[in-house]
């Protein structure tokens, strides 16, 4: 956008904010009707009244299919046309006639429009500089189900859907906490889009609640449909692949990390909550691993982090070994593996290329295609890809394992964002250890591992509290009993370290 363009823009958004109501009734209908194209456009919905009790005229504006009609008839067409002259003047104001649970002044127009847009009802007054705004938001959404992406066999089997107000009634349910705070923000330029944050008070540092509401403040979009495009908006490094926000769909995982003094973000009509600011060990673990008994959730995270190398260095090890230093192989099976690929007409590096591409693609397209058949096309069609393959001598048998492995292992990885960072990462290793071998791949972790180190989430590091240190309750790669676990993790600076009472006298056996 050119700095003219930008300039303009915001003139014209500064001389709306300017705008205030007038205290001519028809005045401020006719800014209102002319702002949303009325009669032209029909989602807008006009309705005079007369207000018996203080014998002046009013105008009702809402957006059809965004209001609850029975809530606006009842609350507030209703009230409003009874004749209550003969009750105290005290009792005719307005939002005393009104029957909402919520209901608010305006005297600006861009704020009068702000609510509208976001379902609310609009009430006018003859003689009155000022709007009230009634909560009458009402949306459709599917019922709460179980989470698709993160699902679990042992803890809670609710999901958020897409509606803002049932996702923080989920989180509330589990967190009945005082000092759980909602802050609503609007953002988009033609389009407007609510942002709940939400928070523990006292728990949560104040210096990673502000700089979450500046960057969702300091967003210049049009529109904002969905929390996956917030995420990209908020990100730290857009151009990195590693990912700096946490995304989910379970409000016992959101809740779990509201409790540690991390901030939680949620967005009408999108089914997950972005958590923020993340670590390593946020993206790497699952509620799962705390719903089990401690040795059972050890074993878990243990196949778990050894997928993530697997995923990672298993087609690599395979090149550098092949290549560069076969030594390091059993003869016999040296031998093998030379057998098998002696008909191989392609390098090593290019047939391992060839079989990754070829299982990216098969993934890809079992996501793609229709859901009865997706999963049969994709097990089918490796199979006999590989099988044909093998057979026309353009890969080796070994190589069918290894890339086999390879995929299965990444289907581990418990986040989506971190398993695009492996999948994607594998192939630079492939180039290294192609050129390289063992002293590519060294250095190819070396230099990630200073990459990460160097990565920060809303100012804490990626690698923490491991790299740089912070004390907190050991929960990284292992994780101690449930109640051990007695401080909270201090990278994310809480204003509160200690969970629980320090346990003493238990037995460890």
């Amino acid at each position: 956008m050119s700095p003219f363009f930008k300039f303009n823009k915001e003139n014209n958004k500064n001389e709306l904010n300017k705008k205030v109501l007038f205290n001519n009734l028809e005045k401020n209908a006719r800014y209102l009707k002319t702002t949303f194209c009325y009669p032209r456009n029909k989602g807008l919905i006009f309705r005079e009244i007369y207000v018996k009790s203080i014998n002046k005229k009013a105008n009702i504006f809402f957006i059809d299919g965004m209001a609850n009609d029975k809530n606006i008839i009842d609350h507030i067409i209703y009230p409003l046309s009874e004749d209550i002259s003969t009750l105290k003047e005290e009792a005719k104001n307005i939002k005393n006639i009104i029957k909402a649970k919520d209901i608010k002044e305006l005297d600006c127009f861009h704020e009068i429009i702000d609510d509208i847009l976001i379902g609310n009802t609009i009430v006018l007054i003859e003689g009155h500089s000022v709007g009230f705004s009634v909560d009458t938001s009402k949306f459709e959404h599917r019922q709460v189900e179980k989470p698709i992406r993160e699902n679990v066999i042992k803890g809670p089997q609710e999901g958020f859907v897409e509606s803002s107000q049932i996702n923080l009634s989920l989180l509330r349910k589990r967190l009945r906490n005082e000092k759980l705070i909602t802050e609503r923000l609007t953002i988009g330029e033609r389009s407007k889009s609510v942002v709940e944050i939400i928070y523990i008070d006292d728990l949560a540092n104040s210096d990673i609640v502000n700089e979450v509401k500046d960057r969702i403040n300091e967003i210049q979009a049009d529109t904002i449909h969905t929390i996956d495009i917030l995420e990209q908006h908020i990100e730290e490094r857009p151009y990195s692949l590693v990912p700096t926000v946490l995304y989910t769909e379970r409000p016992d995982r959101v809740a779990a990390f509201l409790m540690e003094g991390h901030v939680a973000v949620l967005m009408d009509s999108s089914s997950d909550c972005l958590v923020l600011p993340v670590t390593f060990w946020s993206l790497f673990h699952t509620g799962e691993d705390m719903y089990q008994r401690w040795a059972y959730g050890n074993f878990i995270r243990i196949i778990r982090m050894i997928s993530l190398f697997i995923a990672l260095l298993t087609p690599s090890i395979y090149i550098a070994v092949s290549t560069f230093h076969s030594e390091m192989l059993p003869t016999d099976l040296l031998l093998a593996i030379t057998a098998t690929r002696e008909r191989v007409p392609f390098p090593v590096i290019i047939e391992v290329m060839i079989m990754e591409s070829a299982f990216e693609l098969l993934r890809e397209a079992g996501i793609r295609i229709p859901t009865p058949i997706g999963p049969t096309i994709g097990i089918v069609g490796a199979l006999i890809l590989g099988q044909a393959a093998v057979e026309a001598n353009i890969v080796s048998p070994i190589l069918v394992i290894i890339v086999a492995l390879t995929g299965l292992a990444s289907f581990a990885i418990p986040n989506n964002s971190l398993n695009f960072m492996i999948r994607i990462s594998r192939f630079m290793f492939l180039i290294l250890s192609s050129m390289l071998g063992a002293f590519g791949i060294m250095a190819g972790i070396a230099i990630t591992v200073s990459y990460l180190v160097s990565v920060k989430s809303f100012g804490v590091p990626f690698l923490a509290p491991l790299a740089p240190y912070y004390p907190s309750s050991k929960d990284t790669i292992f994780r101690l009993p449930v109640w051990m676990q007695w401080i909270r993790p201090a990278h994310v600076k809480p204003k509160n370290n200690i969970r629980k009472k320090k346990p003493r006298g238990r037995s460890n056996q």
